[in-house]
Order: structure tokens, then sequence, then C-alpha cells
């Protein structure tokens, strides 16, 4: 599983038990929220580190600008389309 996998599969899990959810939730109080979050997947078995999750966005964000007009300067600028540590909670 890549970690947009990873993600969606444990956004299903913390959606279907609320201790789960809680404790990603409390996470985004830490001084270091990211890696709180992170350790918190680990703990639950989902190996998820904070560069792959950057760079997954990255990734993404990259794939989408090339593939509209071209990927030239044209392109529409895409705002949190690429934080996908952002668009997990906003989904929980």
């Amino acid at each position: 599983m890549n970690t947009i996998e990873l993600l969606d599969a444990l956004k299903q899990k913390a959606q279907a038990d609320p201790l789960i959810r809680q404790q990603l939730l409390e996470t985004r109080k830490s001084s270091r929220p990211l890696e709180a979050f992170c350790k918190a997947c680990q703990s639950l078995g989902y190996p998820i580190y904070e560069m792959e999750l950057i760079s997954a966005g990255e990734d993404f964000y990259a794939s989408m600008k090339r593939s509209t007009n071209g990927g030239g300067e044209n392109s529409p600028m895409l705002e949190y389309q690429d934080d996908f540590y952002e668009l997990f909670f906003a989904g929980l």
C-alpha cells in the first residue's frame, strides 16, 4: 500500500472507532503535530512517515499540475490539494 492508501484505510478505521479517532485528533495539539500523527499511525500498524506523507502530497500535486494545460505556467494554482495530512483531518 502506498501512503495515500494507508491514510484512506486509517481514516475508515478511525471513523468506525471513536477511540482511534480521538487519539489521532489529540496529535493536533502537539508542538510537533505531524510527527505525533505519524507516531500514532505507526503505533496503530500503519507505516506512515513524515517525509513520505509530505512527498506523497507533492508528487500528487506535481502530477496534477503536469496534466493541466500541458503543465505550463498557465496551469491553475491549486490550494491545499497537496496536503494529505490536512485532507485526512478534513475527512475525519
